[in-house]
């Protein structure tokens, strides 16, 4: 049965309605500010350090949301091994990875690579379920999708080599991660999971997983105590980008599927630009408008609704 924080995941994904496409743009506003926060706390915040910040005060704040409700932890041998692996799929392989990666290239590379993930999730849907498989619709939305990513952030960016092109490496097999933490998900259908527990054991164990590793790597105790900028990042980065997005995360999970919701990382390059535009004061450029135009007609592709509603107008 599920806990007071929500409803159980359902043993499938199921259609994208207008409220998981709402919730897919809320969590791509927090997912895409991740880029901004990890700016402008790396330079005082080492990257394991960070990824240890991030999940720890993370679940801080979910087991006070779980406290304040009422909301039931996951029971069970089996939730547990559930959140365990999602744990390492979904946070500290890709967490640690990406936040490698930005020390050496710039968040706009790494919101294009990040959002391949797409492609590797269709490719794994189609290998490994019998209800994502890949449509034509499906396949030509995640080709918009990507070229729309690819026209907004701009090939410049994928020029350079040796340490880039590791760090570019690094970003690929972060997204390869993030679509086998998806799939992975979907076993918490048969399990009664409440999306909101699920959310807190995942960070606890991401949190006990980072936690020697970064004492042994970086030893931040040692380190000097961070400026109020990057203190504030860090809140952000835990509170917004990872607290409140893995809650709205498991649960389109639950209500879209694996496929549908890895859609999101289409979308946190248009947040992470307009975020930019917005606190930074970057100029907003025509490539960027043009983009977000090619991504939009992708998303409507996969969608399939607005297509055969104007296939249908025709044929009247």
């Amino acid at each position: 049965m599920p806990g007071q924080d929500g409803a159980a995941f359902p043993a499938r994904g199921g259609c994208t309605t207008g409220r998981d496409w709402g919730l897919l743009l809320i969590l791509s506003v927090l997912w895409g500010g991740t880029f901004l926060f990890v700016e402008l706390a790396l330079p005082e915040v080492p990257p394991l350090t960070l990824v240890l910040a991030r999940v720890g005060l993370g679940a801080l704040a979910l087991g006070l949301v779980l406290r304040l409700t009422g909301g039931a932890l996951p029971r069970g041998a089996a939730l547990w091994r559930g959140a365990r692996g999602m744990a390492i799929l979904n946070n500290v392989i890709p967490f640690t990875l990406f936040f490698w990666a930005q020390t050496q290239i710039e968040a706009g590379l790494a919101a294009i690579l990040n959002a391949t993930t797409p492609l590797w999730s269709v490719a794994l849907a189609h290998l490994l379920t019998a209800d994502e498989k890949a449509t034509p619709a499906k396949l030509a939305g995640v080709a918009l999708g990507f070229a729309g990513v690819a026209v907004m952030v701009g090939g410049e960016a994928l020029e350079g080599s040796g340490g880039r092109g590791l760090a570019r490496g690094a970003c690929l097999l972060a997204a390869l991660s993030y679509a086998f933490s998806a799939l992975w998900g979907r076993r918490f259908g048969a399990l009664g999971a409440a999306p909101l527990g699920i959310a807190f054991g995942q960070l606890c164990l991401s949190s006990a997983l980072m936690l020697p590793l970064a004492l042994a790597v970086e030893r931040p105790l040692a380190l000097p105590l961070p400026g109020v900028q990057a203190l504030a990042a860090v809140q952000a980065l835990a509170l917004l980008s990872t607290a409140a997005a893995y809650a709205i995360f498991f649960r389109v999970l639950a209500s879209a599927g694996a496929t549908k919701l890895m859609l999101v990382t289409f979308l946190i390059p248009v947040s992470a630009v307009a975020l930019g535009v917005l606190v930074l004061g970057e100029r907003l450029e025509a490539r960027h408008l043009a983009g977000m135009a090619i991504i939009g007609a992708g998303l409507a592709a996969i969608d399939g609704r607005l297509p055969r509603a104007m296939i249908r107008r025709l044929r009247q």
